[in-house]
């Protein structure tokens, strides 16, 4: 017993780091049916422990060896007993399997977008995520915005490698394939306003654990906000002026900021709204001129050049400015 306090200590220890969310806290209607199929698969799995547990210490007391005990009769062989450890996984495996393929099978049926639904076009790009509403005539990067309570079918694909489009609180996951010609389609639902966090679950180099976005769920009136103030160009002042001209000289032949524009790097129409740079790095001044100077410290592996020793920080100060205008 003195043995397992300090085991029992530490295993509490670790255990204060976890908590439940992703996955196990879903917020929508896919995520809730996936969640049951983890329970029903731990519930089987935890059965068979239990079970196997109880008879190897059952058999290791009732049978121990005692004092006088002979060799008992040595037997090879029971159809009986091979038929039971037989039949009793395969059943285990079908309880898991029937419902599993099942909703396999219904969440591929349900992520074919059907009128009225909407659709969101989602291109994977080494680091980072592009979403496109082709009804809104919108291109952003790194947060999708979609209206709680209906369902919103994703077009995924890639334009390099192989992704993996995951949103743990909503469901998923499914790869987004290189090209148009294999485009995977999946449909998601928040039940909650919310902001819950999506991931690149398929390791695709060197920006891969960085390679974040965010999914902002907000209730219909706050949703079609945001479209209107997406759609009405940012205004130019006298203050922006200047990072406005040397956003347009060194940045624009790779960023846009016009609405429906797709670009190179990611569209920066409402930069000055979103919560993060690059998709986990606080979005303020000093980080954002530290990603200008040295994107590749931030997020390695990224493609956007660093500006340290193109433009003075002067130069980066009045860009820094003009971004956090783009609301």
């Amino acid at each position: 017993m003195k043995r397992l306090i300090p085991l029992t200590a530490m295993m509490m220890l670790l255990l204060t780091g976890c908590s439940v969310e992703g996955a196990l806290d879903p917020k929508g209607p896919v995520a809730e049916k996936q969640l049951d199929l983890i329970l029903l698969s731990l519930g089987v799995m935890t059965l068979v422990l239990v079970v196997v547990f109880v008879l190897f210490f059952w058999v290791i007391i009732r049978y121990r060896r005692k004092p006088g005990d002979e060799i008992p009769e040595q037997i090879e062989g029971s159809h009986k007993l091979e038929a039971t450890w037989t039949i009793i996984p395969i059943v285990l495996l079908f309880i898991m399997a029937v419902p599993t393929v099942a909703l396999t099978f219904n969440l591929e049926q349900e992520a074919k977008a059907t009128e009225g639904d909407m659709v969101i076009q989602v291109v994977a790009k080494q680091f980072w995520w592009e979403f496109t509403y082709p009804e809104e005539g919108i291109v952003t990067a790194q947060e999708v915005y979609i209206p709680v309570g209906k369902k919103v079918v994703f077009e995924l694909s890639s334009t390099d490698v192989q992704h993996s489009f995951w949103v743990p609180e909503l469901g998923g996951k499914k790869d987004t394939n290189v090209g148009g010609r294999n485009v995977n389609y999946l449909a998601l639902e928040a039940s909650y306003p919310g902001t819950y966090k999506g991931k690149c679950a398929e390791l695709c180099g060197q920006g891969h654990a960085l390679m974040d976005f965010k999914v902002i769920a907000l209730e219909q009136p706050e949703y079609d906000a945001w479209v209107q103030k997406m759609l009405t160009p940012a205004e130019v002042t006298v203050e922006t002026e200047l990072g406005a001209e040397l956003f347009e000289a060194k940045c624009l032949s790779c960023h846009a900021i016009d609405p429906g524009m797709p670009s190179m790097g990611p569209n920066l129409n409402g930069f000055a709204d979103r919560m993060f740079i690059a998709g986990w790095l606080e979005n303020d001044a000093e980080n954002l001129v530290k990603w200008i100077e040295t994107p590749e410290d931030v997020k390695p592996g990224v493609l956007m050049p660093g500006f340290k020793d193109v433009l003075t920080r002067e130069e980066i100060d009045e860009i820094v400015k003009y971004l956090q205008s783009l609301h």
